[in-house]
C-alpha cells in the first residue's frame, strides 16, 4: 500500500503545495483542517480517494491524533498571523506545533517536516516570532530529527504579500507602508513545497532558512509591484511610532468588536516585527544544500497580479493598439 503523509494545515497556501506534489509522487495525503468541506479543492489533486480533507482541531490530542492514524509522516503548516478568538499565537505556533510532534513520537512515527518562519525566536518580544521559536523547540523535544524551514515572506498566486498591497493601490493614491526600509527576500511557495518534500521523504533533516534570489527593502519590492500592474501611486514610508499607534487603533477595534471586526490590517505585534529585516542569516543551511534553485518573483507574480491592472486583461492590448498606424 502507498505511504501515508498527514499534512496539518493542508488546504492553506503553503499545505496545498504540499499536498499536491506527495500526491503526485504516489503517497496518500490526509489533508487534516478545522472545516473540511471547504478543502474539497484538494481532492482533484490525486486519483479518487488519494487526497482527503478530515476535521482536525490541533488544539485537541484526540483530533490530532485521529488524523494522523497509520501515517508515516506529518506536516505542520498551521499559523496564523494575528491572534483572533481562541486562536492565540501560543496555543496554535507552541502548543498545537509541540502537540503534532509528541503524538506522533508517541505512535511511532519519527518523519516530521515544521513549518516555521525567519526570526522565529523563543526570546523575541513579538508574540507572534516567540511562538515560532517556542514552538520549534517542542517539535525538537520530541522530533529531533524533524525537518524545521523557515521561510522569509512567500509570494505565489494565492499569496497575501503582493496580493494585499496591490489590492490597496485601489483604494487611495497613496500607498502607506510601515517598516519601508526593513529588507525581505520573498521565496516562491512551490520552492518552499519542494523544500517539505525532501524532509517527508527522509533526503534532509535540520533547520533551513528559505529565501529568494533576492533581497531588498519593502518600498523597492513595492516599487516593483506597482511597476508590474501598471499604476502610479505616492508610497509613503511611515515611521514605527506612527505604525504603533495604528496598530493600537485596529487591535482596540478588534477587542470592543469582540472579533467580529478582524484586524487583518495592522497589529502591534506585526510592527515590531517590521522593525528586523526579514533575510536569511548567514551561515544558515539554505535552498543550497537542497539543491534547490529558487525562483525570483519576477518570474512569477506577473502571471497572477495582472488583474490589478488598470483595465486587467485588456492592458496589453490596448498597450499594442497604441502601436498601430492610423
Amino acid at each position: 500500500m502507498s505511504k501515508l503523509v498527514t499534512i496539518y494545515g493542508g488546504s492553506g497556501f503553503v499545505g496545498r503545495y504540499i499536498a499536491r506534489h506527495m500526491a503526485q509522487l504516489g503517497w496518500r495525503v490526509r489533508v487534516a483542517v478545522r472545516r473540511p468541506n471547504e478543502a474539497i479543492f484538494v481532492k482533484p489533486y490525486g486519483d479518487v480517494g488519494q487526497v482527503e480533507p478530515v476535521l482536525c482541531n490541533i488544539r485537541d490530542d484526540a483530533s490530532v491524533l485521529a488524523a494522523m492514524d497509520g501515517a508515516d509522516a506529518v506536516v505542520n503548516c498551521v499559523g496564523i498571523l494575528a491572534e483572533d478568538r481562541k486562536n492565540r499565537f501560543s496555543t496554535v505556533q507552541h502548543e498545537g506545533a509541540e502537540r503534532i510532534a509528541r503524538l506522533a513520537a508517541d505512535n511511532g512515527i519519527t518523519t516530521m517536516v515544521q513549518l516555521s518562519a525567519i526570526g522565529s525566536d523563543a526570546g523575541s518580544d513579538s508574540d507572534y516570532a516567540r511562538s515560532k521559536g517556542l514552538g520549534e523547540e517542542g517539535v525538537l523535544k520530541h522530533q529531533p530529527n524533524a525537518m524545521i524551514l523557515r521561510p522569509s515572506v512567500i509570494f505565489g498566486a494565492e499569496d497575501g504579500f503582493f496580493n494585499r498591497f496591490a489590492a490597496m493601490t485601489k483604494l487611495s493614491p497613496i500607498l502607506p507602508l510601515v517598516g519601508g526600509n526593513t529588507k525581505f527576500q520573498p521565496v516562491y511557495v512551490d520552492d518552499v513545497a519542494q523544500a517539505a518534500v525532501k524532509g517527508i521523504l527522509g533526503e534532509a533533516s535540520g533547520i533551513y532558512e528559505l529565501g529568494g534570489p533576492e533581497a531588498k527593502p519593502l518600498r523597492a519590492w513595492i516599487a516593483d509591484m506597482l511597476g508590474v500592474i501598471q499604476r502610479r501611486k505616492l508610497v509613503l514610508n511611515l515611521p514605527f511610532f506612527i505604525g504603533r499607534l495604528m496598530g493600537l487603533g485596529f487591535d482596540v477595534l478588534q477587542k470592543l468588536t469582540f472579533g467580529i471586526w478582524h484586524n487583518g490590517v495592522l497589529t502591534r505585534d506585526q510592527v515590531k516585527l517590521l522593525r528586523q529585516d526579514n533575510v536569511v542569516s548567514e551561515g544558515a543551511k539554505t535552498f543550497a544544500d537542497l539543491g534547490i534553485s529558487p525562483t525570483p518573483a519576477s518570474a512569477v507574480v506577473e502571471d497572477y497580479l495582472w488583474r490589478f491592472r488598470p483595465t486587467g486583461q485588456y492592458d496589453a492590448i490596448k498597450a499594442s493598439a497604441k502601436n498601430l498606424q492610423p
